[in-house]
């Protein structure tokens, strides 16, 4: 997704969906796809996040004189961050293409997503951003040169949303670091786009320190991906999360709200992320159509290795539990 391409085929892409009532029963084969891509719930998070886009993009449309203003996803690793980042970008898509037709070839590109490689120079962003649009750029371009090939394709190109994602990645405290987040403030005030960014924890990184982070700190708003507490005053927010893909699946001897009884539980597993919960629940139901049993229960999550971060909690917290009985 981080050529045009790419992502245009995504944002088009039709989302799949549990089946519908009276619909045909679909294949073994076809459930097994269904349940790897699974549904996105609409989060809390991905709310806030559409929300203050479509506002940011209204006010940057009538701002000439300063820099627009931007967002920052952030949040611990599995808190959704780069779902609700390209849920924001496919909704912008659909809209353009509602109002203005099809964006095929030689029509505008509303969206733009870039990833931050690793240890970036000025000059290797500079060329990510040129690789979404197929810029062409020949070896012994000046990064002078590169981001003004940039910064006119993308204004041709007519794109009002620029996705930055693994923005934590940056350093503003080294001189490759500081050089890149001047090319970013760079680009904010030459391309007429609203940026938004996604990072681990970026409060805790380097990415607000010094002059560089105080001028991004100024100018970007945040939108806190945390982990879904198991309850929020009245509310249980990680239950609403796990009735919301559990009614997504498609398992035919399944009992309805199994699951949501295990909610304490599957907090434990998951330490409340999403990215964590939905790889429990895809596991489980593919585990659960292959040996036939097409339910998912208790055996059927234990048996699931998870990633490092929720195995570790979990271990704490059965400690946690043992030690206290």
């Amino acid at each position: 997704m981080t050529v045009w391409d790419g992502f245009a085929r995504f944002a088009t892409t039709p989302v799949t969906g549990p089946p519908a009532p009276g619909t045909p029963p679909r294949s073994l084969e076809e459930r097994l796809g269904y349940h790897s891509q699974f549904v996105t719930v609409r989060t809390p998070a991905i709310e806030a996040l559409a929300k203050q886009v479509r506002t940011l993009m209204v006010l940057g449309r009538h701002q000439q004189v300063t820099a627009r203003p931007s967002l920052i996803v952030t949040g611990p690793a599995g808190a959704g961050k780069t779902t609700a980042l390209l849920q924001v970008g496919r909704a912008c898509h659909l809209a353009h293409t509602r109002r203005h037709g099809d964006t095929g070839a030689g029509a505008q590109v509303p969206v733009a997503y870039v990833l931050v490689p690793p240890a970036a120079s000025a000059k290797t962003l500079a060329l990510e951003f040129a690789r979404y649009l197929g810029i062409p750029v020949a070896g012994r371009m000046s990064q002078a040169h590169i981001v003004g090939s940039v910064c006119h394709a993308y204004t041709q190109a007519g794109v009002r949303l620029v996705l930055i994602d693994e923005i934590h990645r940056l350093n503003p405290r080294t001189t490759t670091g500081a050089q890149s987040a001047d090319l970013l403030k760079d680009l904010t005030e030459r391309i007429g786009a609203t940026f938004v960014y996604a990072g681990i924890e970026v409060t805790t990184t380097a990415l607000f320190s010094g002059v560089r982070g105080a001028q991004l700190a100024a100018r970007a708003s945040l939108v806190d991906c945390g982990p879904f507490p198991a309850r929020d005053g009245g509310n249980e927010p990680f239950k609403d999360l796990i009735q919301a893909m559990e009614n997504a699946l498609d398992l035919r001897c399944h009992r309805a709200g199994s699951l949501v009884r295990l909610a304490p539980y599957l907090h434990a597993r998951t330490a409340g992320r999403i990215g964590s919960l939905a790889r429990l629940v895809k596991q489980a139901a593919i585990a659960a159509l292959v040996d036939g049993t097409e339910r998912i229960t208790r055996t059927t999550l234990d048996a699931v290795r998870l990633d490092h971060l929720a195995e570790q909690h979990y271990r704490r917290h059965t400690r946690t539990r043992t030690s206290t009985r």
